[in-house]
């Protein structure tokens, strides 16, 4: 009994067993996990939405698409990261495989304080660049926003190291540990913010605790990493920036890197349109920060809701990785039917609970004894039953972005990507909205903005389901194999 509890604190070599128990062994932990990681956020906005002000939860969405765009290098990196660990996981490589983590961790570091440096004096311009104004108050959605972003990319060592060594050990099939310690400090972040926001620190105070929990759980997953003697050899002569490591690392992870660039920079573009929508308040006043709030809470429900279709489609990356290192191809065709069946049914479950109880998920994030919080839901609710649409769309990019992400083919979606959000999605957005200003929305009705959402979506579906029938990702593996 002792012998199978351990065991579910190691790794995992995919390319064994049955497909679908090894790959809910992996998924059902990352899936608890991301949701603890999605917490880390979300407990930003309920208690600085119930603490603080509506206008301390719309700065803290307005941030959200800035930290994207700044953060992508993580992403860059943890795709090719995850990728190549999977694969000489699987076939059994120790020295690349050490090669591969310690010129990662060496690139984290180089990465988090480029960020650091070029964050900190930035945040102000790009957030005007958004669209927010200096008020000159110091409570205003700007100001508060800049506080958020400032500490944030002060934080950003720890955080960058916490995506990058929970990657590694993603790729090498672990899940529950990394989920434990998302738990963990998961709960530290809601103690700390919540002492933090009391002692009147306001949403600074919620970015510090976030920076610290980050820093505690990347701490924790380095010692864990060390002791994998047996799998990895961390010295002086592994962690250091291979040339060549760096490279394929690169060349894996910058197609994702871009595509997160296009995602980050579409959203601020589209952020941009959500601050100008004005809505007349209770007192007759045009306000953006009603439209600002929902939204907000709105993307807050979302994001777990997503998360079940990204835990599945991890599983199936990484187990496309390893059996594709280990030479099993007929294992991936059948991983990949599991990932999608998985992907599919909790997504439509999710879009029949979101469509019926989505208003009663909004109260969570506001203070309804406030002025305007009906409006405030009531418009995050309209908002609800169109986003809802996209949970079966992504279901099936993700899981062909699974298999194909898996074999290191990223270059393909991320051009499916771009020609979604950028080619599409953006001025779609910016006609739907613009050509319909009215005396309720003087900014234009906010519609638009999620139904160009549904349309582009369903067309980088569609690209994506093409690609993987095609079977070109086949050859595009790290670890070659007859």
């Amino acid at each position: 009994m002792f012998q199978k509890f351990k065991s579910l604190f190691g790794t995992q070599n995919m390319s064994l067993g049955n497909p679908l128990s090894v790959m809910l062994r992996f998924s059902i932990p990352l899936l608890i996990g991301n949701i603890a990681q999605l917490f880390y956020n979300t407990a930003d906005a309920i208690i600085v939405g119930k603490m603080i002000s509506a206008d301390a939860l719309g700065a803290v969405g307005a941030s959200a698409p800035i930290q994207q765009l700044f953060f992508v290098f993580f992403m860059t990196v943890g795709t090719g990261v995850s990728v190549m660990v999977a694969q000489f996981y699987g076939a059994g490589d120790k020295e690349r495989l050490s090669s591969c983590v310690g010129t990662s961790l060496v690139l984290t570091l180089i990465a988090t304080v480029s960020i650091t440096v070029l964050g900190v004096p930035l945040a102000g311009p790009i957030l005007k660049a958004t669209g927010l104004i200096d008020t000159g108050v110091a409570n205003d959605l700007y100001h508060l926003a800049r506080s958020f972003l400032i500490i944030t990319f002060i934080g950003a060592t720890g955080q960058g190291f916490y995506n990058i060594l929970s990657g590694i050990l993603r790729g090498m099939g672990e899940s529950v540990f990394p989920l434990i310690v998302l738990l963990g400090t998961s709960l530290l972040n809601v103690a700390l913010a919540i002492l933090f926001v009391s002692l009147g620190w306001g949403v600074a105070g919620s970015a510090w605790a976030t920076a610290i929990a980050n820093a505690v759980s990347a701490i924790i997953l380095l010692a864990r990493i060390r002791k994998l003697r047996d799998i990895i050899s961390l010295t002086r002569a592994t962690v250091r920036l291979s040339k060549k490591m760096a490279g394929q690392i690169l060349r894996i992870g910058v197609p994702s890197g871009i595509m997160q660039v296009v995602l980050a920079t579409s959203y601020i573009f589209v952020q941009r349109l959500i601050n100008g929508i004005f809505v007349v308040n209770s007192l007759g006043v045009a306000t953006n920060a009603i439209f600002i709030a929902a939204n907000t809470a709105v993307t807050k429900v979302d994001g777990f809701a997503n998360l079940p279709s990204q835990a599945f489609s991890m599983a199936g990356s990484t187990f496309a990785g390893q059996n594709i290192g280990a030479g099993k191809f007929d294992r991936v065709s059948s991983g990949f039917k599991i990932s999608f069946s998985l992907c599919m049914g909790t997504a439509l479950l999710l879009l029949a609970i979101i469509y019926i109880w989505g208003g009663d998920m909004l109260t969570l994030f506001i203070d309804m004894s406030k002025p305007d919080s009906a409006q405030i839901i009531a418009l995050g609710v309209r908002v609800q039953r169109i986003m809802v649409w996209c949970y079966p769309i992504m279901a099936v990019v993700q899981a062909c972005n699974g298999v194909i992400r898996g074999a290191g083919d990223t270059m393909p979606v991320m051009w499916f990507t771009l020609i979604a959000t950028v080619v599409f999605r953006v001025p779609m957005a910016y006609i739907m909205v613009l050509s319909t200003k009215s005396a309720e929305y003087p900014g234009g009705n906010p519609d638009g903005i999620f139904w160009s959402m549904v349309i582009c979506f369903g067309l980088c579906a569609a690209m994506c389901a093409v690609y993987y029938r095609s079977g070109k990702w086949k050859d595009k593996a790290v670890v070659r194999r007859k």
